[in-house]
């Protein structure tokens, strides 16, 4: 019983093929230089389009099948033959293809995750790095894009953004992926145009999404380091509620210090904003006053205008602020403990995050994250 052959696919046919068949036919000449080139070009347009190698070639010798001179019965059966054969190698040539990217990807996946997590032994990573265009002996460092979705490796947007990237610097020692639903570039610590060209691409193709870029450092670890503050950056843009498009670790390097110590952080908080748990509508009016208060560099005008209030009831919110707390944000000397206790209850997102642990506070309250 014959097997029953797939149909073949739809594969488009370079437009000079007929004439150039009837005139090798004809006269004898086959394709001259200028064709050869115009029949690569085509190739490559149609790989471009998704045509694969095998409809590609098994299309055009199936034109040439027709076109063929009316011969004997051996001649067609021996084209037949070598159609066949042709399109048996090329079937076999893109399993191997498909084989190879899969090991390919697998092997770039699980090199990535060992790079920005940091595992495995540093000498055979720096060697691993190798292959991928990283000379792990230098600094790099790391930028990191989110947008309204998660995204990954292959889709629409990362591929986008890739292409911009490697089109303008190349692709030498720069090396683009996905990570956790973000977008991830890594590259050498003095190409820090690479990085800040990547945030723009980024932030173009997501529709406004946000970067954030770490500081270079060297070594395996180093990029392990870089990824870490840019996720950071990326947390505290949340918490904090920054509007940058692109933000950089080193200048947000007072926040990290500021939280080094999170439990002393919360018995600020607790201490300073605490007594704010007893107003009406709770604390949260008294935050987002703080935080305009204190960004609009104490000029009650500015800050009213920001939370779209009058100058006279953001004058009562700061009063009330002071009847609760103790603490007057007018005067000088109060400003930089309550400044920092609201930073402080941001990050901690405070008191929404708040837990109690009166086994370990013996009935006090301590503040945590998550």
């Amino acid at each position: 019983m014959t097997a029953v052959r797939p149909p073949r696919e739809r594969a488009p046919t370079w437009p000079g093929y007929a004439d150039l068949l009837d005139r090798a036919a004809t006269t004898g000449p086959g394709p001259d230089g200028v064709e050869l080139e115009r029949l690569r070009s085509f190739g490559e347009q149609a790989a471009a389009d998704g045509t694969t190698l095998r409809g590609l070639v098994v299309h055009h010798l199936s034109r040439a099948r027709a076109a063929w001179p009316a011969g004997t019965v051996e001649g067609e059966r021996a084209l037949a033959a070598v159609q066949l054969a042709v399109e048996a190698l090329c079937e076999g040539y893109e399993r191997a293809q498909r084989l190879a990217v899969r090991q390919e990807e697998s092997a770039r996946r699980e090199f990535i995750d060992d790079l920005l997590y940091g595992r495995g032994d540093p000498v055979r990573l720096a060697e691993r790095a190798e292959r991928f265009g990283l000379r792990l002996s230098h600094a790099h460092a790391v930028a990191t894009a989110e947008g309204p979705v998660r995204y990954a490796e292959g889709d629409s947007v990362p591929r986008r953004v890739e292409r911009a990237v490697t089109g303008r610097f190349g692709e030498r020692r720069i090396l683009l992926t996905t990570k956790g639903g973000r977008m991830v570039c890594i590259a050498p610590g003095d190409r820090c145009q690479v990085l800040a060209y990547f945030a723009e691409q980024a932030h173009a193709a997501t529709g406004g999404g946000r970067a954030a870029v770490g500081r270079p450092h060297p070594g395996a670890g180093g990029v392990v380091h870089s990824y870490e503050e840019a996720l950071q950056a990326l947390d505290l843009a949340d918490r904090l509620d920054l509007e940058d498009p692109v933000l950089h670790a080193a200048d947000l390097l007072v926040y990290p210090v500021l939280m080094r110590d999170r439990r002393a952080m919360a018995e600020l908080v607790r201490a300073t904003l605490g007594p704010l748990l007893k107003a009406r509508g709770g604390p949260g009016p008294y935050l987002e006053t703080l935080t305009a208060y204190f960004d609009a560099g104490f000029v009650t005008t500015r800050a009213a205008r920001h939370l779209s209030l009058s100058v006279r009831a953001l004058t009562y919110r700061l009063r009330r602020i002071h009847e609760l707390t103790g603490s007057d944000p007018t005067d000088p000397r109060h400003r930089y403990p309550l400044r920092t206790a609201v930073i402080g209850a941001r990050i901690l997102r405070w008191p929404e995050e708040e837990v109690c642990t009166k086994a370990q506070r013996g009935g006090g309250h301590h503040i945590g994250v998550r």
